[in-house]
């Protein structure tokens, strides 16, 4: 639960419904420990997630977790301890969490704290579950292969008949 002042700042009131809109676009964040990290690596991590449209934000927890109980999300306050970096996807969040446990291989510093996705609140080990799984794409692509598996074989039977009669008539000819 945040800490409530007596007094509202005005500063803090603004940050908070930055941080609320920002958080209102999308239902898939992505939390991680930058402590460690340098500046060249934290420019290198944001430029991986830039090329899957994903904004890696450092955020205040208190102020983070105001916004995100004024959100109505479930209750992430565990994952706000400590200094902590969000990954706010629009898509593909298990993208995202690949990118960011690849990076973990690369640069150790960098610990993927947990995840909410679609409401669903993930621990480090599940986070690093849904990163393994493939992507919506890849689901796509092999579901329409599957689909298409059937009308290939179907097609090449049916010019199977048709080319067996040319050759049969191509070799009678040959012969004769």
């Amino acid at each position: 639960m945040a800490i409530i002042a007596k007094k509202i700042q005005e500063t803090k009131t603004k940050a908070i419904g930055e941080l609320k809109d920002s958080f209102g676009v999308t239902n898939d964040f992505v939390f991680t420990d930058y402590r460690g990290l340098t500046v060249e690596q934290i420019t290198n991590l944001r430029k991986n997630l830039r090329t899957k449209e994903v904004e890696y934000k450092v955020i205040k927890n208190n102020f983070a977790r105001i916004a995100f109980e004024q959100l109505s999300t479930p209750d992430v306050s565990s994952y706000l301890i400590g200094p902590t970096a969000v990954a706010i996807s629009p898509k593909d969040s298990n993208e995202v969490a690949k990118i960011l446990f690849d990076f973990t291989k690369e640069v150790p510093a960098l610990k993927v704290k947990g995840a909410l996705v679609g409401g669903s609140v993930y621990n480090a080990a599940q986070t690093e579950a849904f990163s393994k799984l493939p992507g919506k794409l890849e689901l796509i692509s092999m579901l329409m292969s599957v689909m298409n598996g059937p009308a290939r074989n179907l097609a090449a039977a049916l010019n199977d008949v048709p080319a067996r009669l040319v050759r049969t008539i191509k070799a009678i000819a040959d012969k004769k």
